[in-house]
Order: C-alpha cells, then structure tokens, then sequence
C-alpha cells in the first residue's frame, strides 16, 4: 500500500509541475516586453578623473576635443599602480564602442591586453604628425601609437574610420 502511495504522490508532483510551467509559458507569452533594447547607457563625466591623471601620469595623457556630442563617454578609469593606466570608453554615433587605452608600459604585452588580441599589420596611417600602426582582432580592431615612455591604443567594435575619428580628436597634455 504504501508503494502505491508513493506513485501518486510523484505523479501528482509532475502534474503539478507540468502545470505550474505552462503557466508560467502562457503568463510570459502575454505579458508585453521588449528583449531587443537594453536599459541606456548613461553618459559619463570623466573631467576630474582626466585632470588627475594629468597631474600624476609620467607621459601626456589623451583624451577628445571637439567630437560632436553622438559620441558618448561611457567608462573612465585612471590607475597609478600598473604603469599609470587611463582608459577613456565611448559609444560612436552607430552604438559602436571605442576606447582610448594608455598607459607607461608600452609592450606587447599591454598592447594585446587592451586590444582584446589584435595582430599588428603592416599597414600604418599618419594621424596628427604621428605614424600609428593597425591591428586586426575577431573581437577588436586598433590603431596603436608607441612612444618612448608610453603606448596610446584607440580600439574597440567600431570600423577604422570611427577609430581614425577618435586618434585625430585626441589631444594628449599633461597637468600643470
């Protein structure tokens, strides 16, 4: 008798869990939502953390002047420890990421880092007075300038000509 107990119990825990799932089916397929626009990025300001790195980084820190305001500062970030890192991030005008990584190590090894793997490619383009060379990645692409004392990588989602954009509105100063 008791064997036959437990079958009704089981059977009556699938029944109602079968149940308890279509419900929640039907509840989830009349229920309005919208899965193909995220909550919005908020914009951000990143002046005062552009002044500091400035004042305490131990090369001319980058950062955009004059991009039109489509383009929109998601992320900033300033290290001392770890080779003075500044990182800029922007949406483009298309929703395409773009950032701005610097930093007082300029190896291989920082410059794979912030372009998320990208090769380096025998191409270069001249922005700026300076020769900045090309990467090609899966996730990112870059434009990399190395400098005695730093390394400055525009890179992101966004095609080479928004990455050529944000290289010729950098200007890099240092704090006084």
């Amino acid at each position: 008798m008791a064997a036959r107990n437990g079958k009704k119990t089981v059977g009556s825990m699938v029944l109602s869990l079968g149940v308890c799932v279509l419900a929640a089916g039907v509840i989830y397929l009349f229920v309005p939502h919208d899965d193909s626009k995220g909550a919005p990025v908020a914009r951000k300001d990143y002046r005062v953390a552009l002044l500091t790195a400035r004042r305490t980084a131990s090369y001319p820190v980058a950062a955009p002047e004059g991009l039109p305001r489509t383009w929109k500062a998601t992320s900033v970030d300033y290290q001392e420890k770890d080779h003075q890192s500044w990182h800029l991030g922007f949406l483009d005008p298309r929703g395409q990421y773009v950032a701005v990584e610097q930093s007082a190590d300029n190896s291989a090894a920082f410059i794979s880092q912030a372009s998320q793997g990208a090769e380096e490619t025998s191409r270069t383009q001249r922005i700026g007075g300076e020769e900045w060379r090309r990467y090609k990645g899966d996730k990112y692409d870059a434009l990399v300038l190395r400098q005695k004392g730093s390394a400055t990588v525009v890179t992101g989602t966004a095609d080479f000509g928004q990455l050529t954009k944000m290289a010729e509105a950098l200007r890099m100063k240092r704090g006084s």
